[in-house]
């Protein structure tokens, strides 16, 4: 029986903790003055214009506020397709 109450724990303990993370990410937005929908523009934007010049993974790609004292950093993690076709020198 303690194993499955360990189990429900670190499930709220994720809870709590994607929570925790979505309330971080609308601080970041209201200090910034970004809405959820500028950022989801700015988002497609990136993939547009990234996937113009390399081949991304669209599905995976992620875009993230973060905020470091008065520093807030905009992040995007960009999945690259890696290409098995090489070019000759």
């Amino acid at each position: 029986m303690g194993f499955r109450f360990s189990r429900i724990l670190q499930r709220e303990g994720k809870s709590a903790q994607k929570a925790k993370e979505r309330l971080r990410d609308v601080l970041i937005l209201d200090r910034t003055n970004l809405s959820q929908g500028d950022l989801d523009l700015l988002k497609d934007d990136l993939i547009k214009t990234i996937s113009k010049h390399v081949d991304i993974e669209v599905t995976s790609f992620r875009i993230n506020m973060t905020h470091e004292g008065r520093i807030h950093r905009l992040i995007a993690e960009v999945p690259v397709r890696v290409s098995h076709h090489h070019r000759s020198g």
